[in-house]
């Protein structure tokens, strides 16, 4: 679970991600995307209720058709707006011009919501793969964009981290993120099937203990 997302969950508002006051038309576009991610984070984008969405955000359907053409394309911008967004916040800002991705990549993975919404809801990144990339290739198109993203954005850390010296060199960076997130991703379905948010701390257990393992030899250390 993203932190960003986590707090729409629980009601906080989100930050802009540019200054200024929002003026009206802004505002009720935001709420209208912070109501429908909440909705579709609890029911899958297929039974969220646009009903429950305006009740949600206090606008009018006129107001959501004002901004947003089809409940498709409501979902495209939360794809687009929210998901991908969160995902680059956490994952991948933290990334930039470090020394030690290995280091910054362990802080991330021990950051991971162990909180019960997170575990009962799971990641609205693949619970939106899992059930819309089937059926929609709007969907399926953005959705693959934000992994390939990720998994781009680590293998360009973990390369540098390479003439750093500080990852083993006989490491492929693009494998090592790509089983990176399958294993996050892995981890968190596990635990939303299970209900149990200590499915979910034994990942982040193993999966630390992988990337430790990434650095050469001289180097590793239990942090």
């Amino acid at each position: 679970m993203l932190p960003g997302t986590l707090d729409l969950l629980v009601g906080k508002k989100r930050p802009r991600r540019s200054g200024g006051a929002l003026r009206d038309p802004e505002r009720t576009r935001e709420h209208l995307l912070q109501a429908a991610f909440r909705e579709i984070y609890r029911s899958g984008f297929q039974s969220a209720g646009l009903d429950a969405i305006l009740a949600a955000a206090g606008v009018t359907k006129g107001a959501l058709y004002h901004h947003f053409a089809s409940k498709e394309a409501l979902g495209y911008a939360i794809v687009e707006e929210i998901i991908g967004p969160d995902n680059r916040a956490q994952w991948l800002r933290p990334l930039e011009d470090c020394e030690d991705p290995i280091g910054v990549l362990i802080r991330t993975v021990e950051g991971l919501s162990v909180q019960p919404e997170a575990v009962r809801g799971g990641c609205p990144l693949i619970n939106l793969a899992q059930e819309m990339s089937p059926l929609n290739a709007g969907f399926r198109q953005r959705l693959a964009a934000i992994f390939r993203d990720w998994q781009d954005g680590v293998a360009v850390a973990l390369r540098h981290g390479q003439t750093q010296g500080k990852v083993r060199r006989d490491l492929e960076p693009a494998q090592a993120a790509g089983l990176l997130i399958a294993m996050v991703e892995g981890y968190g379905a596990l635990a939303k099937n299970a209900q149990d948010a200590n499915v979910m701390k034994e990942g982040i257990r193993n999966i630390v203990e992988w990337l430790r393992s990434l650095r050469p030899p001289a180097k590793r250390k239990r942090s």
